[in-house]
């Protein structure tokens, strides 16, 4: 069924600080996939040596704002000797109401560390939600918190305008680190944005450590497509270049949500039956962003002033899915060279129409799904920031100037130990 990756995970009541003592429920649904699990550990791993082998949860919540993904990986920041399970919580409809509230009183945060008003309760959410995907994901799958050796918190993001040197992902790192006793790795944007940085996307240097497995010729893309897309154009262990290419599920989300109730179109069913606004379409992409070269970034609410005219439900469907497979072949000429093969994650991967539109105007590339080459669609990003808390743990660099636009490479996040 559609729901099917997005079981309930029963919320826990109680505040942070004890949040880790307690355990599901027994009736209590927790996701979760099984894949390779290494579970031998390196001589001397909590000593420091460079070279060891770290086992890492990641957290992510995209700007998707459906809840935390959570996944686990050993690696040695460089290479990717297994994966663990993952899991998801999703986020309640009271939390994303809170979230969506948080979006707009962001806009006008004076400093990046300020919490007026329901910024405040937002991030209380936030951490509690994590806190809770944390223990939840633990119990179910029997793993010990001794045998985690970090975890990486993305956070929420609330704010993204590299242009004012300010990117926002609420959450309090100190207390989820006490709440599940394990050290936690976060704010790894900041230190790029302070540098020139774009900030974003951050997941490309995780993607070049799965595409070293690829027996392929290049140059592939990998194209996240969560709230906002992002691509990684790999050619070679030399060539990694990557930016923001436009909308994602975003807009699209929130259509679903305002003219029928629903949180997404469900394997974009609904596009499906509509008619793409192709004028409209071409208007929108005159948006001076697209003429950008690689890296640049957004934030969620570049694109939300674009207003559909009315139109039946399914039509607004299908010209937003459209805008977003459209504004990702956009990025083919600012490329160095025309990829032969793309590899869609995130949410959108889920969504048949939206690839369908994709292989439509990427051809003759290859289009095919995570899932498809035995990684994960949904976890990538939470891999991602398990692998980037290791390489950040050992000073290896998170951002480049080709990914980000930062002057030089950049390593970057804060520990906060419980």
């Amino acid at each position: 069924m559609c729901d099917s990756d997005h079981c309930y995970f029963t919320v826990f009541s109680g505040n942070c600080g004890t949040i880790a003592h307690y355990l599901p429920l027994a009736h209590a649904l927790w996701h979760y996939k099984m894949c390779l699990f290494d579970t031998s550990r390196v001589q001397g791993a909590r000593e420091g040596t460079v070279a060891m082998m770290m086992t890492a949860i990641g957290l992510m919540s995209g700007t998707s704002l459906d809840g935390v993904d959570v996944a686990l990986i050993e690696t040695d920041g460089k290479r990717i000797k297994a994966f663990g399970p993952s899991g998801y919580r999703p986020y309640t409809e009271n939390e994303r109401s809170l979230l969506r509230q948080a979006l707009t009183e962001a806009i006008n945060l004076p400093r990046r560390d300020a919490r007026p008003g329901i910024l405040r309760e937002a991030e209380r959410a936030v951490t509690i939600a994590h806190a809770e995907a944390v223990a939840g994901f633990t119990a179910q799958n029997r793993i010990s918190r001794e045998d985690i050796d970090i975890v990486g918190f993305h956070g929420q993001t609330v704010l993204h305008r590299p242009e004012r040197k300010m990117t926002v992902q609420i959450g309090d790192a100190a207390a989820l680190a006490r709440a599940i006793h394990i050290p936690v790795m976060h704010d790894f944007r900041a230190a790029d944005v302070a540098a020139g940085g774009q900030g974003a996307p951050f997941v490309p240097v995780y993607h070049r450590a799965l595409a070293q497995s690829l027996a392929r010729e290049g140059p592939l893309v990998v194209v996240n497509i969560g709230g906002v897309s992002n691509i990684t154009y790999i050619d070679g262990a030399d060539t990694l270049i990557a930016c923001d290419t436009g909308p994602g599920n975003a807009l699209l989300d929130d259509l679903m949500f305002r003219v029928t109730g629903q949180r997404f179109d469900c394997e974009g069913r609904m596009a499906a039956q509509g008619a793409a606004d192709e004028p409209w379409i071409a208007r929108a992409l005159e948006h001076p962003f697209f003429a950008l070269p690689p890296p640049k970034s957004l934030d969620r609410n570049d694109f939300a002033s674009l207003v559909l005219r009315q139109m039946p439900p399914a039509d607004g469907a299908a010209t937003l899915t459209a805008f977003t497979a459209a504004a990702i072949a956009r990025i083919v000429p600012l490329l160095p060279k025309p990829p032969r093969s793309w590899i869609v994650s995130g949410g959108g991967a889920r969504n048949f129409t939206m690839l369908r539109m994709l292989r439509e105007r990427l051809a003759p590339a290859t289009v095919e799904t995570a899932d498809a080459l035995g990684w994960s669609a949904d976890s990538i990003e939470a891999q991602a920031f398990g692998f980037l808390a290791a390489r950040g743990l050992k000073g290896l660099p998170l951002s480049y100037p080709a990914t980000t636009g930062v002057p030089i490479p950049m390593t970057g996040g804060v520990i906060a130990r419980p």
